[in-house]
């Protein structure tokens, strides 16, 4: 959704080998998809509102 919003095209060559990844880490911490959510909403977070800055000094 952010790359949508920020107008990037996500490359979804790796998909597999990334969620196969995750899945192995989740099977040895089942808390750890609570911290990557959390880290990843602040990092959607801030580059939204990096865009968010630029549209407003474009606007300017």
């Amino acid at each position: 959704m952010v790359c949508a919003r920020l107008g990037l095209t996500p490359d979804f060559g790796q998909s597999g080998a990334y969620i196969k990844g995750w899945l192995r880490a989740l099977k040895d911490d089942k808390r750890l998809i609570f911290k990557a959510a959390s880290e990843a909403q602040k990092a959607s977070d801030l580059l939204v509102k990096g865009e968010n800055r630029e549209e407003e000094r474009a606007a300017a």
